[in-house]
């Protein structure tokens, strides 16, 4: 409220006195000294109202900017407990939320120094956009658990893409409670990144330790090597240790194997033979 006085200080004590606040829980705002003019004398005035929170300072800053920046929004202050929540909600969100929500943290950069002005220990400020900090955040969690396991499993570092300190932020709680890798962040800004690093690099593991890497089923695993148990065209047996069983084969018979007749037929002597053993037998006698 408005209030004049032939002095400064006259009319803080007229607002003061009409408001029924102290000066401790006023916020005061001089709009004019007053004084002697070319042609008459102008009354001091002053604004008294009860002093704003942290919260509300911060709402009505965003809300003369949304209005300097041309952009029909409603701004309100949802929490003012553990940090201070400020939603918006716009008839254009895009246009307040901006690509990858650039415009969104710029603002709740703003909004942040704007609560804290003046204050001995820093509050967290949180600007959102029709719930895009929620989404953004699911968005983030499930990449950084997918390069988390591309980081194990090649056993290198993975650097993402430069992100604002909240993103940042969001991927360092993701990962935060895992065994497997650790996060740091590297640069400046604005182009400061997340890196991801395995605990177990590449060079340090063993050889016999197959490539693959699965959280689920407790990390590495040894590989399984072995053939398929079967027959090769030559009519051999193979087994899962690579040997070979070894199978007789006629090459006169087509089902690979040798008949009861063909057997009895190779145990008969030749003619040959046969006339061996008779000349043998004769000079004998």
């Amino acid at each position: 409220m408005e209030f004049t006085g032939k002095t400064v200080e006259e009319a803080i004590a007229l607002g003061l006195s009409e408001t029924g606040l102290t000066e401790e829980t006023a916020e005061i705002t001089v709009l004019d000294e007053g004084g002697k003019g070319f042609l008459k004398k102008t009354k001091a005035r002053v604004d008294v109202s009860k002093k704003r929170t942290n919260g509300e300072r911060a709402v009505k800053f965003l809300e003369e900017l949304l209005d300097r920046m041309e952009i029909v929004a409603k701004v309100s202050l949802v929490s003012e407990e553990e940090k201070i929540e400020i939603n918006v909600v716009a008839e254009s969100s895009a246009s307040v939320i901006g690509y990858r929500g650039e415009v969104l943290d710029a603002l709740q950069s703003l909004a942040g120094a704007v609560a804290n002005m003046g204050n001995k220990t820093y509050v967290r400020v949180v600007v959102d956009c029709e719930n895009y900090r929620g989404k953004r955040e699911d968005t983030l969690v499930n990449l950084a658990e997918k390069l988390a396991a591309k980081a194990v499993r090649q056993g290198r570092d993975i650097s993402l893409e430069p992100m604002g300190p909240y993103e940042r932020r969001v991927i360092h709680s993701a990962l935060a409670a895992s065994e497997e890798v650790t996060t740091t962040s590297e640069g400046k800004e604005p182009n400061r990144y997340v890196v991801i690093v395995p605990n177990v690099k590449k060079e340090q593991r063993p050889r016999n330790f197959n490539r693959d890497y699965s959280p689920r089923e407790g990390g590495y695993h040894r590989e399984k090597r072995g053939g398929r148990e079967g027959f090769n065209r030559g009519g051999e047996r193979r087994n899962d240790r690579g040997g070979r069983n070894h199978y007789s084969r006629d090459r006169g018979s087509r089902s690979g194997f040798t008949s009861e007749a063909e057997a009895e037929k190779r145990k008969k002597p030749s003619g040959f033979g046969t006339y061996l053993g008779n000349s043998l037998k004769n000079d004998n006698e």
